[in-house]
């Protein structure tokens, strides 16, 4: 007989809640997004997010529970993703899990949301895929990781500024293209034409590091619109091709990082898997890129399928992982907002 484990994710603008077996079968999934409360702010606003995940966490939990069909007593343990992420957020889904955990009497366990981006893969393939190169692409992170084992994340590098998603947010403000900017931007793109425009590649050529830098590129998109000496753009009526093929090489100019750095970091510590996850591996440019250049040089290639890029409980799953190792939490745990890194190696 299975064993059930209630999942929360409320990193930062999504509430979610999930029950999944010890088998990795996903028996519910409920996510209730926050994006129309942050559009008009083109971005996530962190006291709107910790209000609203408070209004929907019960009826989420609520809803998870109802899908997945099964009580309360066949609840084996909770789950909750504790870093990094939006305090007030973070806070909305710790509080629920240790209400549960103390009611129910049942184990607490802690989940590192970027690991869980990671492990993902794991719940997608259906099959064992560490050790591996771990890229984290969001709004919040882009970051690579040597995976060694589910809970074993060696930090190699990411971005020394933005991240890509955050990118991609303020180059669809600049372009009148709306909120969330990566799926904005890439729709735009499709119509573009890359290489009228030429974008730098940021640290792309530096094979030293494994680093990512994405505000220079964000700076050569503005200027790319305003020309030299002009600091608004807001009031520029762009003509709809400038804009698609500004969408266009600026999404060519991040995947190209991205993928280069991916590569680099296989060929650097001689482990050829590589798993992707985070919101911005929806892409299906990036997505496309990497399949390709993974089969030219003979890495194999997971991708988190698209629903579980984005934020969501399912891969907080990962879970699992720390409850048959034992790893359980006092329900005197609190959150850790900022991202903590180990050292390179």
């Amino acid at each position: 007989m299975s064993e059930n484990l209630l999942t929360i994710e409320t990193t930062c603008d999504e509430t979610a809640a999930a029950v999944v077996t010890d088998s990795l079968q996903v028996l519910s999934s409920v996510v209730a997004s926050q994006d129309r409360l942050h559009e008009r702010y083109r971005g996530v606003v962190p006291e709107i997010a910790a209000r609203a995940h408070l209004e929907r966490i019960l009826p989420v939990l609520d809803e998870a529970m109802r899908r997945a069909g099964v009580g309360w007593d066949a609840i084996t343990a909770v789950a909750v993703a504790t870093t990094p992420g939006l305090a007030g957020s973070l806070l909305v889904g710790l509080m629920a899990a240790k209400t549960i955990c103390y009611t129910l009497n049942k184990p607490l366990l802690a989940v590192n949301h970027l690991q869980a981006h990671i492990y993902a893969c794991r719940i997608a393939s259906g099959r064992d895929v560490f050790p591996c190169i771990g890229l984290v692409v969001s709004g919040g992170h882009t970051s690579l990781y040597r995976c060694q084992t589910p809970l074993e994340f060696h930090w190699l590098g990411g971005t020394i500024d933005d991240a890509a998603g955050e990118a991609f947010d303020k180059v669809a403000s600049m372009l009148g293209l709306g909120y969330p900017g990566g799926p904005a931007v890439a729709r735009a793109a499709e119509r573009g034409r890359p290489g009228r425009f030429q974008f730098p590649r940021p640290l792309l050529d530096n094979t030293d590091r494994l680093d990512f830098s994405f505000s220079g590129l964000k700076t050569a998109v503005r200027y790319a619109i305003t020309g030299p000496g002009r600091c608004d753009f807001r009031q520029l009526q762009l003509d709809p091709q400038t804009v698609a093929d500004v969408a266009a090489e600026f999404q060519q100019a991040v995947v190209d990082c991205l993928v280069g750095k991916a590569l680099l970091a296989t060929q650097r510590t001689g482990i050829r898997t590589l798993c992707v996850g985070g919101g911005v591996a929806a892409n299906r440019l990036l997505r496309q890129r990497l399949a390709e250049e993974c089969q030219r040089c003979g890495v194999a290639v997971y991708i988190a399928p698209s629903e579980l890029c984005t934020d969501n409980a399912v891969m907080a799953a990962i879970a699992w992982e720390r409850y048959r190792a034992g790893l359980f939490e006092p329900l005197d745990i609190d959150v850790q907002p900022g991202l903590v890194r180990q050292s390179r190696r």
